[in-house]
């Protein structure tokens, strides 16, 4: 069982496969929401309930992890990085004990919610995943995103500081 089998659900289906399949859901979903409600009340309804999901869920996963914060961190990361990497293409920056400093240049994950029309929606089901596996890391992860591909930028900036050992 690997460690983020409660996001995945099914492990032998790709991240990106399960991610067109709750966009398959959550798109309509949106748009009628949106035709009731106007559109910056549904996405705020829709974003809150999504990073609440999302943070509720790697939370409970590093729960489950044991060890201090930064190894919560590390197995979730490396979890997820074996998860995506077919996805993206990664230009490595700087990897020590300190930091890990890495650009993504290509992202079929922000291709298809580009293509859909629906960045924020993948901003809020792929994106944010980063930012709350990195805060199981408690104090000793500091996490940093200036730009993404989802939102239109030509890369993905991760920047991540460690705390001393």
């Amino acid at each position: 069982m690997g460690v983020l089998d409660d996001y995945l659900v099914n492990p032998d289906i790709s991240l990106l496969d399960k991610t067109r399949i709750q966009a398959q859901v959550l798109v309509p979903v949106m748009r009628a929401l949106r035709a009731e409600l106007g559109r910056e009340k549904a996405d705020a309804i829709v974003s809150q309930a999504l990073r609440d999901w999302s943070h509720e869920i790697f939370s409970a996963i590093g729960e489950g992890i044991d060890g201090p914060p930064g190894r919560k961190f590390a197995k979730m990361d490396k979890a997820l990085a074996e998860a995506t990497l077919q996805e993206v293409t990664v230009d490595m920056k700087r990897r020590d004990r300190e930091a890990v400093e890495f650009d993504v240049t290509s992202c079929r994950f922000a291709e298809f919610f580009r293509s859909l029309d629906e960045p924020e929606l993948g901003a809020l089901l792929v994106c944010q995943t980063d930012i709350d596996i990195a805060e199981a890391g408690g104090s000793d992860v500091q996490f940093t995103r200036e730009q993404t591909l989802m939102r239109g930028a030509p890369s993905c900036t991760f920047r991540y500081k460690f705390a001393p050992r």
